[in-house]
């Protein structure tokens, strides 16, 4: 039977299919079956700056509402430890999450503010989590912003999260840098243990019957697999942290592509949703009988054949493939046509 084990960020995996960040991973039962199913590591769902300062700011607004009515009333509601309940039961839920499986449980953290990145990944690491996944879910937002800045800031993220804890960290990044490979390899340089690619940025949509904006929630799709992989050929040999690729991965065939690119192991969400948690044991038995067939023992001698720096072909990290892909529109059409 093939050897289906890799390592991420030094963590010894028994297979390449970590389960990502999603609502699925917060009940216990669910991250039971999802272990049974075969998942090597889960993500547990992000810890949010931003909803930590919503729920203080609508707890501040309660509790001073009808202060000073009178003389004697100088508060409606005694402080206490509750203040902070958001983050206090997440820090627990995510305890109960380490506890309730033998796999590796990854944290992740999505902070606004330089020192609470520090501050909630050292709560985070209490907790016994085996690692901490930083997600840098920032999009433009400011005309006058300059990408140096950015990306400055959260390379100097990384660099702060990573002194201040032991556990191994890895960045969730976009691909809306202006050079994606650049930063990826300061960062690698910064000590990120890993990388995950790529971050689903939020993206609002317009009702036009009732003229206001809507906030659906989309799965990933088949063919948004391609960017993740083409970057997983870039960096596999180039950097030393370890590869993850997500976005568009659904099936067995879907992370054998990834692990001719480069990567290390894979991060699927969106099929759990669509073909049920038990399809991470229909994955691992393709990616094993296409092993079998191939003569694969081990991911080994699979991981990486296909980057940029082993396949000996250019053509596939080169811009020169969309001229490739023009001058062969014509056969293209052809074909489209005979389908019709």
């Amino acid at each position: 039977m093939a050897d289906l084990r890799t390592n991420y960020m030094g963590l010894e995996l028994k297979n390449p299919v970590i389960v990502g960040a999603s609502n699925l991973v917060t009940n216990i039962e669910t991250l039971k079956r999802l272990e049974k199913a075969g998942a090597a590591a889960i993500v547990y769902k992000s810890l949010f700056e931003e909803q930590i300062q919503a729920e203080n700011l609508e707890l501040f607004e309660r509790r001073t509402e009808y202060e000073e009515r009178n003389a004697e009333m100088i508060t409606l509601f005694p402080h206490s430890k509750s203040d902070l309940s958001y983050p206090e039961e997440h820090l627990w839920n995510l305890k109960r999450a380490k506890e309730a499986v033998g796999i590796p449980v990854i944290a992740s953290l999505n902070a606004v503010r330089p020192e609470t990145w520090v501050e909630y990944a050292v709560k985070i690491e209490e907790t016994g989590v085996d690692a901490i996944e930083l997600n840098l879910y920032t999009g433009p937002e400011k005309m006058d912003s300059l990408s140096d800045n950015l990306e400055e800031m959260h390379l100097r993220t990384v660099k702060d999260v990573r002194s201040a804890v032991s556990i191994p960290v890895s960045v969730k990044l976009s691909p809306f840098y202006t050079n994606p490979l650049k930063l990826i390899t300061e960062m690698d340089k910064a000590g990120a243990g890993g990388f995950v690619l790529f971050n689903r940025l939020f993206q609002p949509d317009i009702d036009i019957q009732l003229e206001k904006h809507t906030f659906p929630y989309s799965l990933s799709h088949p063919e948004d697999m391609r960017l993740p992989l083409r970057f997983a050929g870039f960096l596999h040999g180039n950097v030393n942290a370890s590869i993850c690729t997500s976005s568009g991965i659904f099936s067995g065939n879907d992370v054998i592509k990834m692990l001719l690119a480069g990567s290390d192991c894979v991060q699927v969400v969106s099929t759990l949703y669509l073909n049920q948690i038990e399809v991470i044991a229909s994955i691992l038995t393709d990616i094993e009988k296409w092993m079998d067939s191939k003569g694969y023992t081990s991911l080994t001698g699979i991981r990486g054949k296909l980057s940029r720096k082993n396949s000996g072909s250019l053509l596939p990290y080169r811009h020169s493939q969309y001229m490739d892909f023009v001058m062969s529109t014509s056969e293209i059409m052809k074909k489209y046509r005979s389908l019709v």
